[in-house]
Order: C-alpha cells, then sequence, then structure tokens
C-alpha cells in the first residue's frame, strides 16, 4: 500500500525553539489577522518543505508590532523591504512567473508593482510563527540569535 505525504508537513522539534516561546505555525494570511500588536520576532518558513527562509522583527509600529510589520507584506508595500523583498527577489528570477507577468503586460493590463509584490508573497506559500518580546531592543537580540543559529540553513534575509 502507497502512502501520500501529509498536506502539511509534520512539526518536528526545530533548532529554535528553544529560543522563545513561539507561537504555532500558520499560514501568512492567518498569521497576519492573528499576530499581536506587540513587538516580537517572526519566521517565515515554506509551506511544502517546512525550510525555514525569513527571520524578521518588529518594533512598536506605532502600536502595531508584528501585525503592523505582516500586514505591510501584504500590502504590496514592502517590495522593497525585508520579506517582501526576498519573496520579489525569487518571484523575478523564475522565468515561469515572468512570463505570466509579460503576458499580462502584452494583453493590455500590466500588474503595478503593489499587486505583484503581493503575489510574489502570497505565491510563496509561506507559513510565519512569531516571539514576543517586551521591546524593540529584545526583538532585535532576538532576531540576531536565530539568524545565528540558522546562518547555514539558506535563509533569504539579505544580510545575515
Amino acid at each position: 500500500m502507497r502512502r501520500l505525504a501529509p498536506a502539511h508537513p509534520v512539526t518536528l522539534p526545530h533548532v529554535t525553539d528553544e529560543l522563545a516561546d513561539w507561537s504555532a505555525w500558520a499560514p501568512l494570511l492567518k498569521a497576519v489577522a492573528d499576530a499581536p500588536t506587540v513587538p516580537g520576532v517572526y519566521m517565515a518558513r515554506e509551506r511544502h518543505s517546512g525550510q525555514v527562509v525569513y527571520v524578521g522583527m518588529a518594533g512598536e509600529r506605532s502600536g502595531r508590532g508584528l501585525r503592523g510589520r505582516l500586514r505591510v507584506y501584504l500590502s504590496g508595500k514592502a517590495a522593497v523591504s525585508g520579506l517582501g523583498e526576498a519573496a520579489m527577489d525569487r518571484a523575478l528570477a523564475d522565468a515561469d512567473g515572468l512570463a505570466n507577468m509579460l503576458a499580462e503586460v502584452r494583453e493590455g493590463s500590466p500588474g503595478r508593482t503593489r499587486v505583484w509584490a503581493t503575489r510574489a508573497l502570497t505565491r510563496a506559500e509561506l507559513e510565519i510563527r512569531w516571539a514576543t518580546c517586551a521591546d524593540k531592543t529584545a526583538a532585535v537580540a532576538l532576531e540576531r540569535q536565530a539568524i545565528a543559529t540558522l546562518a547555514d540553513t539558506g535563509l533569504w534575509n539579505r544580510a545575515q
């Protein structure tokens, strides 16, 4: 009898689990809705592989904290920063994705940068988890620690 792979990766202990009290992994759209409005650190992993691909942090953000940081990615306004830029870079390196974008342009309906940036992020099929921190200083320290722990794993973070 042939076994099918599970729809979602099995959640196994992760090397960063001991660094903080992390939330459960959630699809990006759910994470944006559920994330707290306090400072903290978030991780993104590919849904299909379970590979952590990005670690980021959010400070106070005018009282919006983690939720505000994640929300800006889905708005398409972060095409040149953080996770939004990393997803956009991958989309622009995908020949099939570029062919689809070019087809839209040739049909006379080019997408706006914001729309393409949002598509790049949702196309990546990411899951998010986060840990809250007392303030921005603590979030910066936790982010650095998580990135150092994952340094040799192929993170999308630009500066490691």
